[in-house]
């Protein structure tokens, strides 16, 4: 895996692995599938950003995952879900889902539109422990207000946030033209910050839709949008 030698590292999203399915396009930050990079396999426990564009009436069938922490976020259009667990939902623009997929779960994911296309992006984050009972949990934030941080993910579920099986903190923000948030990080702390769609700057580092940036050894971020923007900011041990 790759380490850190400077504060910041930028993942442009051109240089991201990419495979056109024809029912899926799809973009991987860190290393997926068939597609491998020695240099971009994870960053601390965050092990898979996928940005995907699934076409109307196609999807993922049914699969097992294990020992892994599941977060969906939808950008566009709608995703409908079933698994193992007896769960099945439609979820839609400015959702999260969360699964914890513990000692084993099974789950499909499609499209349900006959004319649009779903965006949206998958995470996976180690789990702290392993053989953990499986769980689910949605979160709305299509009407969370912008220019705000929002606590999607914690290890603690504080503030309202969805608990996790990991010290991983996720937040998520919409930003207006001209919004300006800053986060702060404890000693010892690391951050990905991934710009899901928009402009923005992170302490004076452009970044466009599909970069992300892995910081350490850094203790102040401040984020500015020069486009309407979404960013996901992880706080991670």
């Amino acid at each position: 895996m790759w380490q850190i030698v400077d504060m910041m590292k930028i993942r442009k999203a051109n240089e991201r692995g990419h495979a056109e399915h024809g029912w899926l396009d799809t973009y991987h930050t860190f290393s997926f599938a068939d597609y491998y990079d020695p240099d971009w396999t994870g960053f601390r426990s965050l092990r898979v950003i996928n940005d995907d564009l699934v076409m109307p009436g196609m999807g993922f069938g049914t699969h097992p995952h294990r020992d892994m922490e599941i977060i969906t976020y939808i950008l566009s259009g709608a995703l409908e879900h079933k698994d193992s667990m007896g769960n099945g939902r439609v979820i839609r623009a400015g959702e999260v889902q969360y699964m914890s997929a513990g000692t084993g779960v099974q789950h499909s994911e499609f499209n349900p539109s006959k004319d649009e296309p779903v965006h949206l992006l998958q995470i996976w984050i180690l789990p702290d422990r392993k053989d953990v009972k499986p769980r689910y949990a949605e979160k709305p934030l299509a009407d969370a207000p912008t220019g705000v941080l929002h606590l999607v993910t914690s290890g603690t579920g504080r503030e309202g946030s969805i608990a996790i099986h990991q010290d991983a903190d996720l937040w998520v923000a919409k930003l207006d033209a001209g919004n300006r948030v800053a986060h702060q990080l404890a000693a010892g702390r690391h951050a990905w910050v991934h710009v899901a769609e928009g402009e923005m700057s992170l302490n004076g580092k452009n970044l466009g839709g599909g970069d992300a940036a892995a910081i350490s050894e850094e203790r102040s971020l401040e984020l500015s949008a020069t486009k309407p923007s979404q960013i996901l900011l992880f706080d991670l041990n």
